[in-house]
């Protein structure tokens, strides 16, 4: 069985108060993770997600001033129109974490066109639209954080991820530039590149076999926790992470080290 840990992060305490966060893929996994410790920590969360039920049952957990918007990241229309809600809704956006992801799994040999397509253009052309589209507005108020959900695959290949290493990869690309581009304006972008994160869909995917042969090859011998993913998204977003710009940051137990 893989391991998991009653993983307390309770330490590290940011203060998020008076900011604008903005989460998509916000309604499962490690996107409602990160939309936990952000309300936490005093933000306003706009929990964003092709699922809009599943967006509004987090916003609703949260409380506060947490709310939910519709968007398929993929799409540009979509996306103008989520900004543009929640502009109308909170009056402007601080934080942006790019947490909505696909994996289509396949050989490379035989992995089908739709697969590898749909793929890129969820990791990594929706999270360049995101960025973009609310880049324009951090840029109009001189300070923002863009921080992306990459992954281990971004920098290790992997079997039957190719078109998740190659989507992975080019957000770490991405993110560079924007960081580059944007830095001189108050806008900071970064990247964190976890290991296998144990929400209920990386349980499904991972308790198995496979999964318990690749939990050996992590030093720390485990997968990670979702709160860990969400802590590290706390720092990044804070003012205490100013200076950090164009990084990337391994959660990965140190598999990425080998």
């Amino acid at each position: 069985m893989i391991t998991a840990a009653d993983t307390d992060v309770s330490s590290v305490a940011v203060r998020l108060d008076g900011k604008v966060a903005v989460i998509t893929g916000g309604g499962s996994g490690i996107g409602s993770a990160i939309a936990d410790f952000y309300a936490a920590s005093g933000a306003t969360v706009g929990v964003l997600d092709r699922d809009l039920g599943a967006a509004r049952a987090v916003a609703d957990r949260l409380g506060g001033t947490a709310f939910a918007v519709e968007v398929d990241v993929a799409d540009q229309q979509s996306v103008g129109q989520a900004v543009d809600a929640v502009l109308d809704t909170a009056g402007r956006i601080d934080v942006l974490v790019n947490s909505a992801g696909v994996a289509r799994l396949a050989p490379a040999d035989s992995i089908d066109p739709e697969q590898w397509h749909s793929t890129l253009d969820v990791n990594l052309t929706g999270s360049f639209l995101m960025a973009q589209r609310v880049g324009r507005t951090m840029l109009e108020q001189r300070s923002g954080r863009i921080i992306s959900l990459a992954s281990q695959a971004a920098t290790v290949a992997l079997p039957e991820h190719v078109a998740y290493c190659a989507s992975k990869a080019g957000l770490l690309g991405m993110t560079r530039v924007l960081a580059l581009e944007w830095g001189p304006y108050g806008v900071t972008a970064n990247t964190i590149s976890p290991t296998v994160v144990l929400t209920p869909l990386g349980i499904d995917a991972w308790d198995n076999e496979k999964g318990r042969a690749h939990q050996a090859e992590v030093p720390v011998g485990r997968f990670a926790m979702p709160n860990e993913i969400a802590a590290a998204a706390g720092y990044l977003a804070s003012d205490a992470a100013a200076m950090i710009n164009g990084a990337d940051l391994a959660i990965d137990g140190g598999f990425t080290i080998r």
